[in-house]
């Protein structure tokens, strides 16, 4: 009989002991740190596309124990509903708080552009900052039903991407990249701004285009509105806008060569035909030859008001120009220009 009562007791104390030391296991397994790195805390991305491994190559090479989280987060039904985005994993975190977070709103991400010549390299720059590659981003960039939708071109679409900073996603869409940007597009063009466009005579697009290459000619802001004046003047008075941006950017787009580097547009070069050569054809470029930013934008949309036609690089006050009102004017300024140019031997 004693026997027995031992033999009970010994029964009923490994099964306490076992039960402790599992609940210990679960408790650890659930509640326990279940990282594996030094910093404070350590971003994620996970693929949005259901794909085989996406969660091992995002999250697993940051925990210290993939097996325990994988029961949790099966437990807590994580595991059939994988969402993708950008997460941000503290430092001691448990398996736990790792599932809760991963099953959480993701973090957004800053995306910045500026200083863009086409669109591919706007998709090449993007690419690195949101989930699509840079492939599937031109493929939503030059969609002709979004196009005729909108009132775009191939030739005008840049016009479309105001250079700023925005909060995206990281899993955002090539689509919902371009539609974010359609939106912020029309913001940006608000009544005020239609208005002034309208009292130039030139519609938003229309803006862009001549923006772009008061961009590219004086990297001076407290400049542009004095060049953007010249172009309309220019405009208004039916003369070419002789540009020489434009005549690089069509060697550029005739050659297919964007990686060549022009620094002096030859005689020859005037003469090439293109409908972005502004020497040999009068009024606005097709679109846009640059991303404009916005201090360009508004240089156009509030020129300074003058009787200047001309202007010549001041090789005094480097990124400045001198500014001319007639042709023997310009001319006498040019010297100086040419004479600085030869003396460096730039030829090309």
């Amino acid at each position: 009989m004693i026997y027995r009562k031992k033999i009970l007791l010994g029964l009923v104390l490994f099964v306490f002991m076992a039960g402790a030391l599992f609940s210990a296991y679960v408790y650890r397994s659930i509640f326990s740190s279940n990282t594996s790195f030094e910093d404070e805390s350590v971003a994620i991305y996970i693929s949005t596309a259901a794909e085989p491994g996406r969660l091992s190559r995002a999250l697993f090479p940051f925990l210290e124990n993939t097996n325990t989280f994988l029961k949790v987060a099966k437990q807590k039904g994580y595991l059939a509903q994988v969402r993708g985005g950008k997460f941000i994993i503290k430092k001691g975190m448990s398996n736990n708080d790792i599932v809760n977070v991963l099953r959480s709103k993701p973090e957004t991400v800053q995306v910045s552009f500026n200083n863009v010549e086409r669109l591919e390299n706007l998709a090449a720059k993007v690419s690195k900052l949101i989930e699509p590659d840079s492939t599937q981003l031109m493929n939503a960039f030059l969609d002709e039903r979004f196009f005729l939708e909108n009132e775009f071109s191939k030739a005008t679409a840049l016009s479309m991407y105001i250079p700023n900073t925005y909060d995206f996603f990281w899993n955002t869409s090539a689509d919902g990249f371009r539609d974010r940007m359609l939106k912020e597009y029309r913001i940006f063009w608000n009544e005020k701004r239609m208005q002034q466009a309208a009292d130039i005579g030139l519609s938003p697009l229309e803006v862009s285009s001549l923006a772009a290459i008061v961009h590219k000619e004086s990297v001076k802001k407290d400049e542009r509105p004095r060049v953007a004046g010249v172009y309309l003047n220019r405009l208004k008075k039916n003369i070419k806008l002789q540009a020489d941006p434009t005549v690089i950017f069509a060697l550029k787009h005739t050659q297919k060569d964007f990686n060549q580097i022009i620094n002096r547009v030859l005689y020859k070069d005037l003469k090439i035909n293109s409908p972005y050569n502004t020497y040999k054809y009068k009024g606005l470029p097709p679109g846009p030859i640059f991303m404009a930013d916005i201090s360009a934008i508004d240089a156009v949309l509030y020129p300074e008001k003058h009787d200047f036609i001309f202007f010549v690089a001041d090789t005094s006050r480097f990124g400045y120009h001198i500014f001319a009102k007639t042709l023997r004017q310009h001319n006498r300024n040019k010297r100086q220009y040419v004479r600085w140019l030869n003396e460096r031997n730039i030829s090309r």
